[in-house]
């Protein structure tokens, strides 16, 4: 692919991520929180699924490790990269930025809970050699990832939709919000542009893939700069609510893009292994296990209080560097 070619594809995707974040704060504004980030979420995980589902396919079992390494470049870029983002500029702009505890503690309980169990857990059990489950624990966390999620979505949506609502208010509520008819068709923008953001990820993917083998870096970084691209629309969007002191919006968006990569991705991916007889390797390697523990630590002091500053952003920030960095220097 020439380079001309390779710059042209590169701003298509650049204007889809905009044009995706636009529909989808207009969609958001119509349906309320936490419908909303709810909607950008889904959205951009069922179209992360499909490609990840399409690459494994495609390749035949020759890359076991690439929906482990997808997932958890998911959930590191999420957590640390978006969050600490998200911190940074909202502290810079408001000094201490608020959030609900209550609307922050159980989604990243859930998120440990099926990271360990999908991540960290095939690499420690001895039925089958190797990081991978066997069929029938694959099956268990597949059925557990869906059950859990949906609970979680039932939490936030019905039971205790109250606990996800921003801080004080939010000012779109004063703006009045679009027409049903603005808002279908944004909702139909939206999904166009989300596949059209993985649709040039996608053609970009053989370049960067090239690049890499180039360096003679690990195959992993593939799985990270795919995740990067895909996760644009809304970390985009999770950073401009965070500039507008709308925190709990930011965290609704970025926690549960993470959940639903795991809740919905690892799903998708057992079936395939399972019905197809694709091998599944998703245990993570030490370096990895040992990134993801800190990254759920710091999470967890930083989502304890309801506050944060600065200085939580940094800290997200620091180990976000450290695993772009191993990931290219293992």
């Amino acid at each position: 692919m020439g380079w001309i070619l390779i710059a042209l594809i590169s701003v298509a995707l650049i204007g889809s991520v905009f044009l995706a974040v636009h529909h989808a704060e207009i969609v958001a504004h119509r349906v309320g929180e936490p419908f909303g980030t709810l909607i950008l979420a889904m959205s951009v995980t069922v179209i992360e699924v499909s490609l990840i589902v399409s690459m494994m396919l495609s390749a035949k079992g020759a890359n076991s490790e690439l929906a482990r390494d997808t997932v958890f470049a998911t959930v590191m870029i999420v957590c640390n990269g978006a969050v600490g983002l998200c911190l940074l500029v909202g502290s810079l702009r408001h000094r201490v930025i608020a959030f609900r505890v209550e609307g922050a503690g159980p989604p990243l309980a859930v998120l440990i809970a099926l990271t360990m169990l999908t991540l960290v857990l095939p690499g420690v059990t001895i039925t089958t050699p190797g990081p991978s489950f066997s069929p029938s624990q694959l099956a268990f966390a597949g059925v557990m990832s869906v059950a859990l999620y949906s609970v979680f979505l039932f939490v936030q949506t019905v039971r205790h939709r109250d606990y996800f609502l921003p801080v004080g208010g939010d000012e779109h509520q004063h703006a009045r919000p679009p027409s049903t008819r603005r808002a279908l068709v944004s909702l139909a923008v939206l999904l166009v542009a989300l596949v059209a953001v993985v649709t040039f990820a996608k053609l970009l993917s053989p370049s960067i893939e090239a690049g890499v083998a180039a360096a003679n870096a690990p195959t992993s970084v593939v799985g990270v700069a795919i995740a990067l691209l895909v996760l644009l629309p809304e970390s985009s969007a999770a950073v401009r609510a965070a500039a507008h002191n709308r925190m709990q919006t930011s965290l609704n968006l970025a926690l549960g893009s993470a959940l639903a990569t795991i809740g919905l991705t690892i799903p998708a991916v057992a079936a395939v292994s399972l019905l197809a007889g694709l091998p599944l390797a998703l245990g993570l390697p030490p370096k990895d296990t040992a990134l993801l523990a800190l990254t759920l630590l710091v999470s967890a002091v930083t989502l304890a209080s309801g506050r944060a500053t600065i200085l939580h952003g940094a800290v997200h920030l620091v180990v976000f560097a450290a695993f772009l960095f191993l990931s290219i220097v293992p």
